[in-house]
């Protein structure tokens, strides 16, 4: 591959029915989502030139833009088509399909405009999971969670991640892990959901406003974990009780499975990805075998 077809996986994306080069890219200054952060997006992640889990990601933008009353006006099967229309126009065969919709472009008001009619825009990013996480694992810090209280709509409104997610860069550190001030109790990560092993339980947050619906946690409790037979408790935990537990471990489409093996100086367990978290990677990782390479 020559450095000029590298740096053309970098270019295409879409925006409001065309196929476009990123440097020919405008932003709309009215755009809601400019202004407001008023939409909502989804990150795909492509193995071997196919998305995996779409359908999944697919839902839950339906979701999300019903929660925000944005018109939904892409059918799936439109936005599927798009997903493939730009792997095969940038030759990407491992990345991560970033889309968003935002309800519209219209003078700025705080109320929706009488005329809605939401912009997609869709960029594609050459990516790998970071193997080497995967096999050391990863250090987080402790931050509050300063985020709003609808944390299950994947919307374009991240400061508080983004916050969060800076400190924990400034102190070198790969991530951080979230939590509610007034009830002393873990939400999820920085940019992923959040679970601990604790003597052989899989612990999580439930599913509720705090937390958002992640993917890949919904892959791992629907078909991994009961295939491998492990228990799942959904239940809120506090910092000290995840301390202590004997493995951790943070989801998401970008990550997948990724064992943290410290915690704000604090080692998990014996400072190495656990054997169950390392069965769940195993197990997911099988799982994209058999829908992007075997199919």
């Amino acid at each position: 591959m020559t450095s000029n077809q590298e740096a053309s996986f970098m270019e295409y994306g879409f925006f409001n029915g065309e196929f476009i080069t990123l440097d020919t890219a405008k932003v709309q200054l009215e755009d809601r989502g400019y202004q407001f952060g008023d939409g909502i997006y989804e990150a795909t992640r492509v193995y071997n030139g196919k998305c995996f889990a779409l359908e999944r990601h697919l839902a839950r933008c339906r979701r999300s833009l019903r929660e925000l009353r944005i018109p939904i006006t892409y059918m799936d099967e439109e936005l599927t088509a798009i997903h493939y229309d730009l792997i095969q126009k940038s030759g990407i065969q491992n990345g991560v399909i970033y889309f968003q919709i935002t309800r519209a472009t219209a003078p700025r008001t705080h109320y929706f405009p009488d005329q809605v009619i939401p912009n997609l825009s869709m960029t594609i990013r050459e990516s790998e999971p970071n193997r080497k996480w995967q096999e050391d694992g990863i250090a987080c810090m402790l931050a509050e969670d300063i985020r709003w209280l609808r944390c299950d709509i994947k919307s374009l409104n991240l400061l508080g991640n983004v916050l969060a997610k800076q400190a924990a860069h400034e102190k070198g550190l790969q991530g951080a892990i979230q939590f509610r001030k007034d009830t002393d109790l873990i939400t999820e990560g920085s940019s992923s959901n959040f679970f601990i092993v604790k003597d052989g339980l899989i612990w999580t947050h439930p599913t509720d406003n705090l937390i958002l619906k992640g993917v890949t946690r919904s892959i791992l409790l629907e078909e991994v974990i009961p295939q491998l037979g492990y228990t799942v408790v959904e239940k809120a935990f506090t910092p000290e009780f995840a301390l202590s537990a004997a493995e951790a471990f943070v989801t998401s489409t970008s990550l997948e499975v990724t064992p943290v093996v410290n915690i704000d100086g604090h080692t998990i367990g014996n400072g190495t990805p656990g054997k169950i978290t390392q069965s769940l990677l195993q197990g997911y990782r099988e799982l994209v075998q058999k829908e992007c390479y075997n199919a």
